[in-house]
């Protein structure tokens, strides 16, 4: 079999990931970016052990060098600050195996393209047509550029063209809150290295994030019409006034920040597809299986897809079929991680006082072994799963 011509639509952490994957199996591919160059932000991002296992067998090690903070210390904590519950740290990461990683965006983009080679990229090459033929799939760009792929992969993000393409256009779906995420250098007594604060309050939670070189990560979300966290407009003044009494590190770290390195974003997702693809298209990331926050799993999912996507296509001579069985693969899994964090989602936004009392109080009496193995299972991933 000659090796297919891969078109991945998206630059973004799971196409990235997906090239370097496919690199290690002697596989080639070009990138389509609607962007007109590599994305730069002031955000951070969370990789799960199972993340960064993957990231390992792919020969990026985020546990050694000044790429990120792994975990050490997980704090629940009231808005006030005062603390409900600590979690089991080094006894979770000892069962996995593998550190949890908070990392800058940028890092992590700039090491992933490295670590594929530098491919092809294409920026400013944004996806408008596809066109499955006997031979293959036809892309045409909105800049009249066009290209032939044996296979084609959308990781071009929740509001993926491939996806519409394949699916149709539906509208994602809206949870009531808004999320506001930034980095900037802090420090702070409770900030120890390795630090990971999740703060709940009344419809509202923050979290605050060691990602060192001095720098912490943090969000914060807040209960809203839906139309209102989609469009949300609002100055910096409204962030700190959502904020205001809540622990002095949330207030501090909030009022240490530029209002221009502050990023708003919906909380989203869409409906969980049963076909991800048709053909020699499929999808991967965000465009196939976009989840809220609430597991820490987006990121480390797309990571995922990547790797799996690159075995099977080692594995499986037909590349359509290949591309079948890494849909097979990944259906189920990612479908119970959307689950989850919806499901999380609605239990962390409650305005109640009474249900955050009661919830508060729940997570400080769960039994630890309980709690580790709810915190465990959606970071619990086989290596050799796509070979199955």
């Amino acid at each position: 079999m000659n090796t297919p011509k891969v078109v991945i639509v998206g630059a973004g952490i799971g196409g990235l990931t997906a090239a370097t994957a496919l690199r290690t199996k002697g596989i080639d591919v070009e990138i389509y970016e609607a962007e007109a160059q590599q994305r730069s932000t002031g955000t951070a991002v969370g990789l799960a052990s199972n993340a960064t296992k993957v990231l390992r067998a792919l020969g990026i090690d985020l546990a050694s060098g000044d790429r990120g903070r792994a975990l050490e210390c997980f704090e629940l904590r009231t808005a006030g600050g005062k603390l409900i519950r600590s979690l089991p740290v080094p006894a979770i990461i000892a069962e996995l195996g593998d550190p949890v990683v908070s990392i800058h965006r940028n890092d992590l983009m700039r090491t992933l393209q490295a670590s594929a080679g530098d491919p092809s990229v294409r920026y400013g090459a944004k996806v408008i047509n596809l066109e499955i033929g006997d031979a293959g799939v036809r892309v045409t760009c909105a800049d009249g550029r066009m290209t032939h792929a044996d296979l084609l992969i959308g990781a071009d993000g929740i509001r993926s063209i491939v996806r519409t393409k394949l699916a149709g256009e539906l509208p994602p779906t809206e949870y009531g809150y808004v999320c506001w995420l930034a980095t900037t250098p802090f420090s702070h007594p409770r900030m120890v290295r390795g630090y990971c604060g999740h703060y709940w309050g009344r419809g509202q939670r923050f979290g605050l994030i060691d990602i060192g070189g001095g720098k912490a990560y943090w969000w914060g979300t807040k209960n809203m019409p839906a139309a209102q966290a989609h469009e949300w407009r609002g100055g910096k003044w409204e962030i700190v006034a959502a904020f205001d009494g809540w622990a002095p590190e949330v207030t501090a770290v909030i009022g240490r920040t530029p209002a221009h390195e502050i990023v708003s974003v919906p909380a989203q997702d869409r409906p969980f597809l049963d076909r991800w693809g048709r053909g020699p298209i499929s999808l991967m990331g965000d465009a196939a299986h976009p989840m809220l926050t609430s597991i820490g799993q987006g990121a480390s999912s797309a990571i995922e897809d990547g790797y799996v996507l690159a075995q099977a296509l080692a594995s499986v001579p037909d590349p359509v079929v290949a591309l079948r069985r890494y849909e097979d693969v990944r259906r189920g899994r990612t479908r119970k991680l959307v689950r989850t964090s919806r499901r999380l989602s609605r239990l962390e936004q409650v305005e109640n006082p009474v249900l955050r009392a009661v919830q508060n109080l729940g997570v400080r009496c769960v039994p630890t072994r309980i709690l580790k193995r709810r915190i465990i299972r959606p970071m619990q991933f086989d290596l050799g799963v796509s070979s199955r």
